[in-house]
């Protein structure tokens, strides 16, 4: 009998090296988590689910055929051609069935996540692309990410919408401005512990100015509520 890969790969067990495998985003907090939380930060907890498992998904779904055809001749300048290609591509990865063994592993990993803290914790489930974070394009924001997310049956769902946000109408159009082929950029999936922010505050942190480019000085925004309201400009952060 063929072993049966494995799609999880835990924070304590991922560092920049694997971007390839579970895009930027994980491989960054992978990093954090392996090499801070022996200091004393406290970062939460979390699992990679890999690009491979995007791939597995699409294979045993025999959806690549229809996602070629859904794209081929794309006039990204065309907002309507572009909007309607875009959701064709997205409901065709979102109707793709989770294989059994995959979802068994994302469910296991799961409720081991939920093992490693008292009472009922919801978790965020946030995209991560292997053509992400990388020096000459960044691809933030470009996917989708969901927070809350307390149940099974809602985090199964989330990561068939994040799967499929990798086709947004903004992700096809940087992609193609960027010059990256879309089928050779995958998508992995970051579950990890939601940090309640309604009972203080949250931010960003940059390790240089962003202004100035100047690398020895560490510039931190941050507001009461979630981080999104920083990043979207939505409220006027203390600095």
């Amino acid at each position: 009998m063929a072993e049966i890969e494995n799609y999880i790969r835990w924070f304590e067990k991922l560092g920049i090296e694997d971007i390839p495998l579970v895009g930027g985003k994980n491989a960054s907090l992978g990093e954090m988590y392996r090499e801070l939380t022996p200091q004393g930060v406290k970062i939460p907890n979390g699992f990679a689910i890999t690009a491979d498992a995007y791939r597995y998904m699409l294979d045993k779904a025999g959806a690549w055929d229809a996602l070629y055809e859904a794209l081929d001749g794309l006039d990204a300048s065309d907002v309507n051609d572009l909007a309607r290609r875009g959701a064709k591509a997205r409901d065709i990865i979102y109707g793709a069935t989770l294989p059994e063994n995959l979802r068994e592993q994302i469910l296991t990993a799961f409720n081991g996540l939920k093992k490693q803290y008292p009472g009922n914790i919801s978790v965020a489930v946030r995209s991560s692309a292997t053509a992400e974070d990388l020096p000459n394009a960044s691809f933030a924001g470009q996917q989708d990410t969901y927070l809350n997310i307390e149940s099974e049956e809602q985090l199964l769902d989330a990561c068939r919408r994040c799967f499929a946000s990798l086709f947004t109408d903004r992700a096809i159009h940087y992609r193609i401005d960027q010059g990256f082929e879309h089928f050779k950029v995958a998508l992995s999936i970051g579950v990890m512990k939601m940090v309640r922010s309604d009972l203080a505050a949250s931010g960003v942190m940059f390790s240089l100015d962003t202004e100035t480019g100047f690398r020895d000085v560490v510039f931190i925004s941050g507001a009461y509520g979630l981080g999104e309201n920083v990043v979207q400009g939505a409220v006027d952060p203390d600095e």
